[in-house]
Parts: C-alpha cells; sequence; structure tokens
C-alpha cells in the first residue's frame, strides 16, 4: 500500500508505557495484576524518563500525528535522529534558566530495537569528479569524502485498539567500518561523528554549530531516503511508479535538503535522467510550513552547503537555474524571478526550494494560511495557487483528554458514552447536556479534582501553597517574545502595584502559572524567566499580595508535565502579537480540557473562536490587519502609550526602579520594549488585555455559568483531533487508503 515518509527533525512523544498500554487495550488489567503484587502502577510509570527527542510545539504535533495515522489505519512512519541528550533539561538556579544535558537514555529505551543489517552510510565533504560512461554520458562521482555511518533504532508506533503497529525510526551516528578518513586523525573522526547525535539543536550562533546543525539535517535525510528507496527496490524495478508506493512529507524546514538529496540518488546511483528525476521527485514530496517568522525560514549560506555537500550544493544551483527560467518565461518580471530565487545574495533559501519542487505547501491554521498566500509567499501563491492549502493542526485527544484527564473521561462516560474516543466528533454530545446541573456540578468537581493534583505538584516541587479554588492562569510553551510571556508578566506586574497602592482594590484570587524553556542562545528569553521568577519570588513573599495572587514557574516544562498542567487550567493564555503564531496547539489541549482561551485573533485561536464565539472565549488585541497597518504607516510610537498611561508607565519603570532586584538587572527587556518601538506591541495591546482579564475573573465568579462555557469548548474540540487533522492529509495530500480498505 502507499505510504506516508513523515520527516521531521523532532518528535516529542514523552513517555510510553501509558500510552502504548492504552492503545493495546491493556492498561486496565496491567493495573489490577501489578496491584495484586502490591505495586502501584503510577509509581512505576513515574520510572520512565521523557524521551528527548523533541522540544516544542513542532515536535510534540509529529508525535501526535504518528499517533493518529496509527489510531485511524493509515500506513506510515517517522524519521528522525536518536539524540543522546535531547534539547536540555532546564534548571532554576538563583533565579536564572541553567541549561544541563538531558540524560534521558541513562537507563536506556526499552521501546527501541537496533537494527544493524539495515545501517547506510552517509558522506560529507570531498570533491566531485565527472567520468565519462560508456553512453557518453558524463557521471558524477564525489572523492575522498567522509563516511558515516547511520544505524536504525525502531520504535513502534501504536494504534488504538486496532492491531495497527507503524515504526518512528531513529538514526544514530557510527564510524564508518570501511571508509576511514585518510585526512583526520580517528579520535577527531569519532569525535565529530559522536557530536552529530548529542543534541537536538545546536547553538547555531557560531559557525561550528551552524555548520553541526546543517550535517544533522542532511543525515537525517540522506540515511532515511536510502532505507526506504531500498526497501522500494525489494519488488520494483526502478523508481519510474516511486509516488504510488510513497509520499515523502517534510515537516517545516529542517529536511528540505531530501529533495536534492532525491535527484542525487535518482540521477547519480540509478542515472536517471534530469528531467525524468525531477517528474519523480516534484511528484513525491509535500511540505508543511509551521511559520512566518523570517529567522525560522531556514537559509544557509552556499559556502557551507558547497564544503559540506558538494553534489548537493550543484544540484539545488541546477534546480535555481531551471525554476529562474520558469518564473521568467511566466512572468517576465526579473523583480519576482529573484524574489522566488532560491539561491540569492550568496544563501540558499531552503523555503523557497521546497515551494519550487513540492506538489503541495499548507499552512497549519486558517489564518496562518491566508498569511503565506496573500503576504510571505504571494509571488509563488500567483504563479502556482493549485499547491496551496491548509490543514489546520490537531492533537491526539486519547492521549490529551482519555489518558491525562481519567476524572473527566469518566464524567463524560456517564454522559454521552465513549464513542468519542475512535469518533472526536461525538463530543459534540455534551452541547445537549451544557445546562444539566448535575452535568455542570460534575464538571466543576472534576476541575477542582485536577487542579488538587497540580497544586500538590507545585507543593511538592516549588514549595507554594495554593488555593485551588483560585482561578488557575495558565501559560505555557517555548519563551519567545512573539508569544509575549512579557505581556501576562506585566499585567501581573499591574495587579501587584494596584494592590500595594490602593487598599480597596480587590480581585478574585488568581494563580499565574508559567512554564517555558529559553533557547540556550537566546538572552532575551531568557531575561524574561528571569523576571517571572523575580516577580514571583516578590508578591508570594509579600504577606498582603500574596492573599491574592501567587506566580509559578514550573521548572523543565514537558509532556510529562504538561499532561498534570493542562486539565488543571481555568484560563489558556494564547495571547501572541496577531499574525504570529501560526497555528499553536496547547490551545487546542486547554480547550479539550475545559479550560477558557483569553487570546488574541492568531491562529487556531481563530478558528476556536468561529466555534465558540464571544460567549464562550475572551478576545482582545490588535488583529493582524491592524498591526500590519500600523507597521506600514510607521504610526506607532510606544513613547506615547508610556507617556500617556500612568500606569503602564509605572509597569515599565518598576523595571529599572529596583522593585524586583538590581536596578541594571532587566535593562535588556526595558530596552527591547522602549528603544525598539515595542516590536511585538505589548504595550499597545496591554490595556486591552487587562479588561480582558477583567471579565475573566467576572465570567469565573459564575461558577454554573463557568462550568456551561468550558463545556461548550470541550464540546466544540473535536474539529481540532489529529485523527481528523490527518483524515484531511490523508484524503487531500497524500492520497492514503486506510489499512481496512485494502
Amino acid at each position: 500500500m502507499k505510504q506516508v515518509i513523515y520527516f521531521s527533525m523532532e518528535f516529542l512523544i514523552g513517555r510510553l508505557l501509558v500510552n502504548n498500554m492504552q492503545n493495546l487495550g491493556i492498561y486496565q488489567v496491567a493495573k489490577e495484576g501489578l496491584a495484586d503484587f502490591n505495586i502501584n502502577i503510577h509509581d512505576l510509570e513515574e520510572k520512565e524518563n521523557d524521551a528527548g527527542l523533541g522540544n516544542g510545539g513542532l515536535g510534540r504535533l509529529a508525535a501526535c500525528f504518528m499517533d493518529s495515522i496509527a489510531s485511524c489505519g493509515y500506513p506510515g512512519h517517522g524519521y528522525t535522529i536518536r539524540y543522546e541528550y535531547g534539547f536540555f533539561r532546564q534548571k532554576i538556579e538563583n533565579g536564572k534558566q541553567i541549561e544541563v544535558p538531558d540524560q534521558w537514555l541513562t537507563l536506556g529505551n526499552v521501546w527501541e530495537i537496533r537494527k544493524p543489517k539495515h545501517a547506510v552510510e552517509v558522506s560529507f565533504y570531498g570533491h566531485i569528479e565527472w567520468r565519462q560512461g560508456e553512453n557518453g554520458r558524463s557521471y558524477c562521482h564525489l572523492v575522498n569524502a567522509e563516511h558515516i555511518r547511520c544505524v536504525p533504532y525502531d520504535m513502534p508506533v501504536i494504534g488504538y485498539e486496532n492491531k495497527i503497529t507503524n515504526t518512528l525510526r531513529l538514526w544514530s551516528a557510527e564510524p564508518s567500518s570501511e571508509n576511514l578518513p585518510r585526512n583526520k586523525d580517528f579520535h577527531s573522526y569519532l569525535s565529530e561523528t559522536r557530536e552529530l547525535c548529542h543534541g537536538l539543536y545546536p547553538d547555531d550562533s557560531t559557525e561550528k554549530g551552524k555548520m553541526l546543525r546543517l550535517k544533522q539535517q542532511y543525515l537525517l535525510v540522506s540515511a532515511s531516503l536510502q532505507s526506504v528507496l531500498k526497501s522500494y527496490l525489494k519488488e520494483n524495478r526502478n523508481f519510474d511508479n516511486l509516488s504510488s508506493r510513497y509520499v515523502f512529507h517534510l515537516n517545516d524546514t529542517h529536511p528540505i535538503l531530501a529533495i536534492p538529496e532525491l535527484m542525487r540518488i535518482l540521477i547519480d546511483e540509478f542515472y536517471y535522467e534530469w528531467d525524468k528525476a525531477w517528474e519523480i521527485t516534484t511528484s513525491v514530496f509535500a511540505y508543511t510550513n509551521h511559520t512566518v517568522m523570517a529567522e525560522a525560514l531556514e537559509k544557509w549560506p552556499v559556502s557551507y552547503i558547497r564544503t559540506l555537500l558538494p553534489r548537493i550544493y550543484l544540484i539545488i544551483e541546477e534546480i535555481n537555474r531551471r525554476f529562474e527560467i520558469l518564473v521568467r518565461n511566466s512572468t517576465g518580471q526579473e523583480e519576482k524571478v529573484r524574489s522566488m530565487a532560491i539561491i540569492k545574495d550568496s544563501m540558499v533559501h531552503m523555503t523557497n526550494l521546497a515551494i519550487a519542487t513540492c506538489f503541495s505547501v499548507n499552512g497549519v491554521a486558517a489564518l496562518h494560511t491566508e498569511i503565506l498566500k496573500n503576504e510571505i509567499f504571494s509571488d509563488f501563491y500567483q504563479l502556482m495557487p493549485e499547491k496551496f492549502n491548509n490543514k489546520t493542526n490537531g492533537i491526539t485527544h486519547r492521549r490529551w483528554l482519555v489518558f491525562a484527564n481519567p476524572e473527566l473521561r469518566k464524567l463524560l462516560a456517564d454522559c454521552i458514552g465513549e464513542d468519542y474516543i475512535c469518533n472526536p466528533n461525538q463530543l459534540t454530545k455534551i452541547l445537549e447536556n451544557v445546562n444539566n446541573k448535575k452535568m455542570l456540578r460534575g464538571f466543576l468537581d472534576v476541575k477542582k479534582q485536577r487542579k488538587k493534583i497540580l497544586a500538590d505538584y507545585i507543593y511538592e516541587h516549588n514549595h507554594i501553597k495554593l488555593d485551588v479554588d483560585s482561578i488557575f492562569d495558565i501559560q505555557v510553551k517555548r519563551l519567545h517574545s512573539y508569544k509575549r510571556q512579557l505581556l501576562n508578566i506585566f499585567h501581573v506586574i499591574y495587579l501587584y502595584q494596584r494592590l500595594r497602592a490602593d487598599a480597596n482594590f480587590k480581585i478574585h484570587p488568581r494563580t499565574f502559572i508559567f512554564g517555558a524553556k529559553a533557547a540556550p542562545s537566546y538572552f532575551f528569553a531568557k531575561k524574561v524567566i528571569e523576571l517571572i521568577l523575580s516577580v514571583g519570588e516578590t508578591i508570594n513573599n509579600d504577606p498582603y499580595v500574596s492573599q491574592f495572587i501567587k506566580v509559578v514557574f514550573i521548572e523543565n516544562y514537558d509532556v510529562s508535565k504538561a499532561e498534570i498542567i493542562m486539565p488543571a487550567a481555568d484560563i489558556s493564555e494564547q495571547i501572541s502579537t496577531a499574525g504570529k503564531e501560526a497555528s499553536g496547539t496547547g490551545n487546542m489541549k486547554f480547550m479539550l480540557n475545559g479550560a477558557i482561551t483569553l487570546g488574541t485573533l492568531d491562529g487556531a485561536n481563530v478558528e476556536i473562536y468561529n466555534l465558540v464565539g464571544d460567549d464562550n472565549m475572551i478576545l482582545f488585541g490588535l488583529k493582524n490587519q491592524e498591526i500590519n497597518e500600523l507597521r506600514k504607516n510607521h504610526s506607532y510610537n510606544v513613547w506615547n502609550v508610556y507617556n500617556q498611561d500612568n500606569e503602564i508607565k509605572q509597569v515599565i519603570d518598576s523595571l529599572k526602579d529596583g522593585t524586583f532586584g538590581d536596578s541594571n538587572k532587566f535593562n535588556e527587556i526595558y530596552n527591547e520594549i522602549m528603544y525598539k518601538n515595542d516590536e511585538y506591541f505589548v504595550l499597545a495591546d496591554f490595556r486591552d488585555y487587562c479588561k480582558a482579564q477583567q471579565k475573566a475573573e467576572e465570567w469565573y465568579k459564575e461558577r454554573e455559568q463557568w462550568a456551561k462555557k468550558c463545556l461548550i469548548n470541550i464540546g466544540n474540540s473535536g474539529f481540532f483531533s489529529s485523527d481528523r487533522t490527518i483524515g484531511d492529509y490523508a484524503k487531500e495530500i497524500w492520497h492514503l487508503k486506510q489499512i481496512s480498505d485494502k
């Protein structure tokens, strides 16, 4: 059957013991059997490490997709690198983030099977020699290359109670057993080989780190394609009909080198003519774009690719030459030829390479896709509109509700049964029960139980005692300027200052919970974490203010912690600058567990809003079009906001007046806001955000109405199941059949 091969630099799969037992339908009998031997299954669960194969939303999405591909009965496999130390483990020391190695393999990985017989070799460096064949045609040979042996480790991806198991293949780099380098001592070669799988996303602030990232990307796609094509040739004489058996999906920009690599294999190893190789290549690749951020649209210096991958560079150069001719002939406009060029300004623009080649290019939320079509890649869209489509992201509702929130599962089972586990659209049955007082009270009880579980975790790890009747207001995601954790903590500072200044000002008790990792080289993001921790230290130790506010930062946020956090949330903070968040998936997990979204009209918040409306979601802030107008007209001046609003001024001044430590401690944050004209419109949205927070408090006080709103969110969350997303991919891009339809 035709299969999807899903290339991704990360798969944030979390722990697998419970997930696998649940999917096999043996969890309950295992739990009872262990209890007979006085073993608590939850204690056993805690022994497993989270797999260090991912970082954030991109990797978690890939993991949800793999779960749904298997659970929906589609044949498909994931390919990535077996990172020895993952991203990093975050520690908080002296009020700052510290990165330490994520030693997730200390006790081994019981789920993987090493398959040395299926190892392949990947080549770096060397130089090109052209040799003439018997037919008079010139053939390319890579001479004096450095070879790396790539050994696969296979992990099962188990479908939900359907006897279908797909594979996640992890590549590990080892020294070549036959082709050792002649111009390098073995110690250096071994050290560089080990570096390849040392960790996810090496620090790219150095040239060495950049080169290592590029090597990782090529290792992944070259080893994977060699493996898949070798398997294909066992049943086929040539690759003419490759697209009838495989579709290669590129998850974001990192695996785009797969395109020239397939061309290299077809032309250099199987002697295809360029045109036929290109026809095959353009029929098998599909690409998902996950960002509108310019810095994330990867581009590599020509010198890097030419040095590291000389043959690959020649192929990219030829793709670029031919594509420029196509654009010139189609548009007659040199500015379009330049804007769409794959190679320009001595850089290789990877996203342009993907769009020029792939038969499908999709965004991951309705707004995001429109921005891609009309703004970021408008020239491509005008030339080849048939390629572009939207596939709104999804999450596996089985992991994020059925397994992570058994209390809510029981409540739903008593109300609507459990058909929704395999058919998430059945969650809409909840909407028939949102006025049932027993159901409303049941939901409030469940939420309180889940808040207590989180509060106990926080007391054990953070030594902060929480009021479970307070509003749990939660923002957990990667730390980035556009995600605006800064807006959130500025609001906390504003409340703190008002409570200190006005004895008559009262609020319903609030618990603000943050969880985030900042990339090791992202200095500003680390400073924001430092500010959150400093504000928390001040507030939590203030005898008066701490009656109303607690601030918690959860160390080393990961999948296992998310499974405790998501079910406990009252308010889901989704407050990115409009037009910057591609989709988000945390917003979906919170919604699924009955939290109210407080957010901007950005990413998949748009689809949430379209489903639940003003009565069940709290919307605030500038819209994408309004922000574009402000930028275009240069009509936003942060100093005007600062000087005209005394309370905003006090919040900003607290960064420099010693309220939260040394007066120079947060200069970088102050400068970023005030001297870079508030690039992400934090102060522009501040007042509207405060109103939204006040509205959330008013809603929360009406307990039954609050419960009704939460249930309406759960009832509409089936759309955001990755089962629906994968169904859309399978039908509209991959053209796969379910195994039961064989």
